[in-house]
């Protein structure tokens, strides 16, 4: 009986959860980011990631966000994944991911760099990254950057390292009008409660300066799991599961960088 009266709330929220997400999602993203001004303005916006499923595990909100509104989306993968020698495979399989989230394929920079093998324990060079990221902004006139905070959500240290390269580039590239956003990882509970996860991510966004901190709600959840089942090779239970269970399926909170 007392474990009735834990689930049974939780089972409300839950449902409550995917009714706010599926029912009406447009009305809740916020519609400043990236758009402080009156009017409408295209943006230009790379989003940097480590490894193919990255965008689509982690940033899928922020894409659906970005997509539907007319910014102009490149993509920037550092490696093909090719830990487990499946690299060819995952490249192919992050542009049909693109395909389905609407992005571009012209638009999608995939590298296999040898200095930048996908890798536990393989560290990446934050100056070569700066130095890819300023050649990819410096080509399509990028005026606003996202990639992952400095404990990269998995605390993968490929992520880590993407996010200090991003760093290095602000700090090299000073003069630049640039914004620069990071998702913002979150603990294990939090990180594991689905959608229940998009009141916290709300209330969050609250607390900090108006414009700092930005919570996207996604729009297009179904497309998530659609995007992410691109990548079969990864497309394993636990994958799955995380797919379910995430709240970087349904929520991504950004902070602003600079």
């Amino acid at each position: 009986m007392g474990w009735m009266l834990i689930i049974i709330p939780i089972l409300v929220v839950w449902v409550a959860s995917l009714c706010k997400i599926f029912l009406a999602p447009s009305s809740h993203s916020n519609p400043t980011f990236l758009n402080n001004g009156p009017a409408f303005q295209k943006r230009n916006v790379l989003l940097v990631v480590a490894h193919p499923d990255d965008e689509s595990m982690f940033f899928s909100p922020t894409i659906s966000y970005l997509t539907s509104r007319g910014h102009n989306l490149y993509l920037l993968c550092l490696s093909v994944g090719n830990a487990d020698g499946l690299g060819s495979i995952r490249k192919d399989e992050l542009y049909r991911a693109c395909a389905v989230h609407k992005v571009q394929l012209q638009q999608v920079q995939v590298l296999d760099h040898p200095d930048l093998q996908d890798g536990f324990g393989l560290v990446w060079n934050h100056d070569l990254l700066a130095k890819i990221i300023a050649e990819e902004v410096d080509s399509h006139g990028i005026d606003a950057l996202i990639t992952f905070d400095s404990y990269g959500i998995s605390g993968h240290c490929n992520h880590r390292d993407v996010h200090y390269g991003v760093r290095k580039f602000l700090l090299d590239s000073s003069p630049r009008n640039i914004e620069a956003w990071e998702l913002v990882s979150i603990n294990i509970l939090r990180k594991y409660s689905g959608p229940l996860d998009i009141w916290l991510s709300n209330l969050e966004s609250m607390r900090h300066p108006r414009g700092t901190v930005h919570w996207l709600l996604s729009e297009h959840p179904r497309k998530s799991f659609l995007a992410m089942a691109q990548h079969s090779s990864q497309w394993v239970w636990f994958r799955k599961l995380f797919v379910a269970f995430s709240s970087y399926t349904y929520v991504n909170t950004l902070r602003k960088i600079k």
